[in-house]
């Protein structure tokens, strides 16, 4: 794949020759002033005049070749980047499979194709909204970077779907690119799209929780549509998911260093479980309990189990799924069946069912596979300190709302109970009142370079090639 260098020249950097389209430049070159005003009312709160050390991209392969420096966030350069069209490119699965991409949005897919757009694109600034107070309890400039390289990635993730929106869609995608600003994560009148953006992201447990179950529900969605026959499409998320992998790097590792944290004090002070509160620590029983809310909160994102809208995206070709052009089957899928689960009669089975419909149900599995990977890496940090303990994912039918388990009573073993029984242990397994609290109380900031707050370890690493201790933000005097 060629490798392309973003022109940063223009009022809007990109690399899709926005100078030789009027019309798009216009459009938006008029949008651009709405997402400042945005970024400033609902971007990261007290910051805005900061010197922040940040990543840009300057070729289209960040991985290798990326700008570092300290840049003021509203003066960080957003704009519009896809990965270089591939001439030979054909479409992986569906109906359509072996023809050509479409390089423009055929008429009897754009509904369905504008949607896949605009819920993709909701989520990008929800994020933001949702993370616009935590730089005020950061447990450290390093996390408080991090923080910020997540947000004014999140924001040019923004700006790729208001692209596509302007560039295939007319007047209704240029709709749509305004509404996506005007809706805001728990706003009662104009809430974003989806439940789970917009609810609060109070702390950086949560925050680092959010990081790596709910943007890891991101890379999966993003996956399935880099698949998509719509090649304009298929490049633009393939960029946002180079950007994407540092996110989850964040809630990865972020949960590391609090279980390694929680871990050391457990030995250093002789205690088990609970105890550890006494000494400013996260116990591993607490840390279960968020698991447990942000994976099924997340689970929630993959939509139903059966879904005739999945299947005819997939048909179609709209959507495929994770490593469509890797598996070994014939990537039609007409005649196939994938196992989902089923709740009957008390019981929890899995039944054959449509591959095609089942879409959806392939996509969680595939998630479901990736998260217990970053379990186990957190469970070796266990093992190694020698404590008798194990993090887990609980059962995929506990506290969900969506498919086939909404409101049903599964323990995170799996077992159905009754509401009385569900009610009696609801506090073993979600964080309560109480916990939420403690946690809270735990959320002082800390801004001196190379200190950590008391709950959590100093990363292993600091970010490209700096020292833990470099001063990765750069305060403006206050007062």
């Amino acid at each position: 794949m060629a490798v392309t260098r973003i022109d940063y020249s223009q009022q809007i950097p990109n690399n899709v020759n926005l100078s030789d389209n009027r019309r798009l430049l216009k459009a938006l070159e008029s949008w651009q002033p709405k997402f400042m005003r945005w970024w400033n009312e609902l971007g990261p709160l007290g910051f805005q005049g900061d010197d922040v050390y940040l990543r840009t991209a300057i070729t289209t392969d960040i991985k290798r070749d990326s700008a570092w420096g300290y840049v003021k966030l509203p003066d960080y350069r957003w704009g519009v980047f896809l990965l270089d069209p591939d001439p030979n490119r054909t479409i992986s699965h569906g109906e359509f499979k072996g023809q050509r991409v479409w390089q423009e949005v055929p008429g009897e897919f754009r509904n369905p194709l504008r949607r896949l757009i605009v819920v993709q694109g909701d989520t990008e600034p929800a994020s933001v909204e949702q993370q616009r107070h935590l730089g005020h309890t950061c447990p450290s400039i390093y996390d408080l970077r991090n923080l910020f390289q997540v947000n004014v990635e999140e924001g040019r993730h923004l700006w790729a779907m208001v692209y596509l929106l302007d560039a295939y869609f007319g007047r209704d995608g240029r709709d749509e690119a305004e509404a996506l600003l005007d809706r805001h994560s728990g706003d009662s009148d104009k809430p974003r799209i989806l439940g789970a953006f917009n609810e609060p992201t109070p702390d950086w447990l949560s925050f680092f929780m959010f990081t790596f179950f709910t943007d890891r529900d991101g890379k999966y969605q993003l996956a399935s549509l880099a698949e998509s026959a719509f090649d304009p499409l298929s490049r633009t998320v393939q960029f946002m998911l180079r950007e994407e992998a540092h996110h989850m790097f964040i809630g990865t590792t972020g949960i590391a260093r609090v279980v390694q944290r929680t871990c050391d004090l457990i030995r250093q002070h002789g205690v088990d479980g609970r105890d550890v509160r006494r000494f400013g620590g996260i116990e591993l029983e607490l840390l279960q309990k968020y698991i447990n809310l942000h994976y099924s909160v997340s689970l929630d994102l993959f939509g139903s189990e059966l879904s005739s809208n999945a299947a005819t995206y997939f048909s179609s070709g709209l959507k495929g799924r994770f490593l469509e052009t890797k598996r070994s089957d014939d990537h039609q899928l007409v005649n196939a069946t994938y196992q989902v689960p089923r709740l009957e009669g008390g019981l929890v089975e899995m039944v054959e069912a449509t591959a095609l419909n089942a879409m959806n149900e392939c996509l969680r599995d595939d998630y479901i596979v990736d998260c217990q990977r970053g379990l186990s890496s957190w469970n070796k940090i266990i093992a190694r300190a020698g404590l008798d303990a194990e993090l887990r994912l609980p059962h995929r039918g506990f506290n969900r709302q969506v498919g086939v388990f909404a409101g049903a009573r599964l323990d995170p073993g799996g077992e159905l109970l009754d509401e009385r029984a569900w009610s009696a242990r609801l506090d073993e397994w979600l964080p309560t009142e109480e916990d939420r609290e403690y946690v809270g109380s735990l959320m002082t900031q800390v801004t001196e370079p190379g200190k950590m707050a008391n709950w959590i370890a100093p990363p292993a690493t600091g970010i490209n090639g700096k020292p833990v201790e470099f001063e990765y933000v750069r305060f403006e005097p206050r007062g």
